[in-house]
């Protein structure tokens, strides 16, 4: 999936509020100018966003605690 791939989904499951695949479209999107951009360009700002997003998971560490039911359906049959 590309990132207009992952933005079409996230909107067509009102996945707005969902902030892990707002984490995927986001890597998904800083992938995608890979062979665009100079090497150093792209390493370097690649580099920081990615420190970012990582951040920004980890902020949902206590977060997910007592929500993997609600938002994968475990243990339902």
């Amino acid at each position: 999936m590309d990132s207009q791939d992952w933005a079409k989904y996230i909107e067509a499951t009102d996945g707005l509020s969902k902030l892990w695949l707002l984490i995927q479209w986001r890597l998904q999107w800083l992938n995608e100018p890979r062979f665009t951009l100079p090497a150093a360009v792209y390493d370097e700002v690649y580099d920081t966003e990615l420190a970012h997003l990582h951040q920004l998971l980890m902020d949902l560490g206590p977060w997910w605690k007592g929500q993997d039911k609600q938002v994968f359906g475990a243990g339902e049959k």
